[in-house]
């Protein structure tokens, strides 16, 4: 480990800090419906969009309808995924003739990028047309990104609000979330990044000769534009095979440094917005403070390990750190950053490959997955899977303190404790049982990349990262017809799954009276509130997928101090 390593990171988090109240504050205006300064511009047009949606924008809805409308605009999509997957030969902007995607693939990607995951068994560059990447996965970009953000601020509307019953309507802040939040910022990002060398064109493929004679193809087509999105609305699928390794997604350090403050910009500061409008910023700073001592102590063991190398290769009397599969423009420093980024987030972008990480280097992602997505998380689900972990916290105070627990005044009774308690054990109950069939039939173990326990490390990762909507890969194992259908369904029900009782509790909790604060009222902003959130998530996930994690990385580890390694 370097200080100039440790000054990449305290400046990246310190320019995610600048922007925390200022993006924050704007989106609780824009979700309040107040004006901003974006309004002149973009206030007709949203206007235009109700009227040919035929959608009343007063209209507000019960939980189970915002739920119903979700659902219906997600499948839809998913449904003119696969059609536009399976039909792209014969669809125009495809000048190298790509072929449709088969039936399971494309299923596996249609589902991929609609819930945010972009979870991918192909390789962009030899796979998916113009048309399919723009009309297509980037769309998908926004509007998954969008609709989680609806449902993040669905449920604090159900946490703030004592008179009404409703949360808000659904076509309105999916609306909001894409005119006044992605859109604009992916303008100006898409335009950074073209002036740091990120292709937007409809070219074909160049073929180019090196002074040595060899010939390289060099990929072109609408890549900027699609690059901002992935990173912004942390969905993570890349144009091309290598992600942001590529000099094409991402050519320069300042490339690098910004695509990784696209990646936390809007989770880190939905904090804030949920802080104004539940009108206590204390509360929004209290989860961003947990947040963000969970992200320096995930980032500071993947660091160390990558740093100090591989035992098993210091066996040999090799000493240094572990270079395998990092992108040298980059260095160790910049690559275990991204690593922890992408990870603490939803995104699933890579510019190092986790497959080649240490044991230890590749536990923390795996971990960083496993605790919920509530590390800053994705766009909206970050932080709605944050707030079921502040229930249950809340919960277990009131239980060590022998009150009834309180969350801003409003009594958690049986009800909303049992929706907390269903959407965390969503994710143990989605990675743990297909991993162990996995293990267990002969498809699970057809097209894995290496054997023992870096082996079902990819398995287990792969299940952790597609049920997290992450979509970063141990990109050792391949994909067949078991992981295509198998990681599809995954990834549905480890969004929908969760959303279910993320919008019941926020209509469980609309409409109950608040009690004011008084000196028995145990606050959920304070230091013993923060270290009894995080203490909370860490028992949780480590009682929960500590014996998986020891059969992988654990062991291997362990195995790599006698010098023993696995191919």
């Amino acid at each position: 480990m370097t200080l100039i390593g440790w000054i990449q990171a305290v400046v990246l988090f310190l320019a995610v800090l600048v922007f925390v109240k200022p993006l924050g504050g704007f989106m609780a205006r824009v979700f309040n419906g107040e004006r901003n300064f974006l309004s002149p511009i973009l206030r007709p047009v949203e206007r235009a969009i109700y009227r040919l949606g035929g959608i009343n924008e007063d209209e507000e809805m019960a939980w189970y309808t915002y739920l119903f409308a979700v659902l219906a605009f997600s499948f839809v999509g998913l449904a003119w995924l696969y059609l536009l997957l399976r039909t792209q030969q014969w669809l125009p902007l495809n000048p190298q003739r790509f072929a449709a995607m088969s039936p399971d693939l494309a299923w596996n990607t249609a589902v991929s990028f609609m819930t945010n995951t972009n979870w991918q068994f192909y390789s962009g560059e030899s796979t998916v047309s113009y048309f399919s990447q723009m009309a297509g996965l980037a769309w998908h970009n926004f509007v998954s990104a969008a609709a989680g953000i609806a449902l993040a601020i669905a449920l604090i509307r159900g946490i703030a609000r004592t008179t009404l019953k409703t949360l808000g309507n659904f076509w309105v802040d999916l609306t909001r979330a894409c005119l006044y939040i992605l859109l604009p910022i992916s303008i100006v990002g898409c335009l950074i990044l073209v002036m740091q060398g990120v292709p937007q064109n409809f070219h074909s493929y160049e073929t180019a000769k090196s002074v040595q004679g060899f010939s390289q193809q060099i990929t072109g087509g609408p890549m900027a534009s699609q690059e901002v999105i992935k990173e912004l609305g942390t969905n993570g699928g890349g144009f091309v095979n290598a992600n942001s390794a590529s000099p094409n997604e991402n050519p320069t350090p300042f490339s690098d440094f910004f695509e990784l403050w696209l990646i936390l910009a809007i989770g880190a500061a939905l904090t804030y917005t949920y802080g104004k409008m539940v009108k206590d910023t204390r509360q929004g700073w209290a989860l961003f403070i947990a947040m963000s001592i969970l992200f320096f102590g995930g980032l500071l063991v993947v660091y160390w390990a990558e740093a100090a190398g591989n035992p098993a290769i210091h066996q040999l009397g090799i000493a240094g750190a572990n270079m395998e599969g990092k992108e040298v423009r980059f260095g160790l420093a910049a690559s275990t950053l991204w690593a922890n980024t992408t990870t603490a987030t939803s995104c699933g972008a890579v510019n190092a490959m986790h497959d080649s990480f240490t044991a230890l280097g590749g536990l923390i992602p795996l971990v960083n997955m496993q605790l919920g997505e509530i590390i800053f998380g994705g766009v909206g689900s970050g932080l709605y899977a944050k707030l079921m972990f502040v229930v249950l916290t809340v919960f277990i105070a009131g239980l060590m303190v022998g009150r009834t627990p309180e969350f801003l005044g409003k009594k958690i009774e049986r009800r909303e404790v049992t929706f907390a308690i269903l959407s965390i054990l969503i994710t143990p109950l989605l990675v743990l049982v297909p991993t162990a069939v996995a293990v267990l039939i002969p498809s699970g173990l057809a097209t894995l990349g290496n054997t023992g326990p870096h082996g079902f490390s990819e398995i287990l990762y792969a299940f952790t990262s597609t049920n997290a909507n992450n979509g970063s890969a141990f990109a050792g194992l391949g994909p067949n017809l078991f992981y295509n259908l198998t990681t599809g369904a995954n990834m549905l029900f480890g969004r929908f799954a969760e959303v279910i009782p993320v919008l019941a509790l926020a209509g469980a909790l609309a409409g109950k009276k608040a009690a004011p604060e008084s000196a028995g009222t145990f606050t959920t902003y304070s230091p013993i509130f923060v270290g009894l959130l995080i203490g909370t998530i860490l028992i949780v996930g480590a009682l929960t997928f500590l014996p998986a994690d020891a059969l992988g990385p654990i062991v291997e580890h362990l195995l790599n101090l006698k010098g023993s390694t696995f191919q």
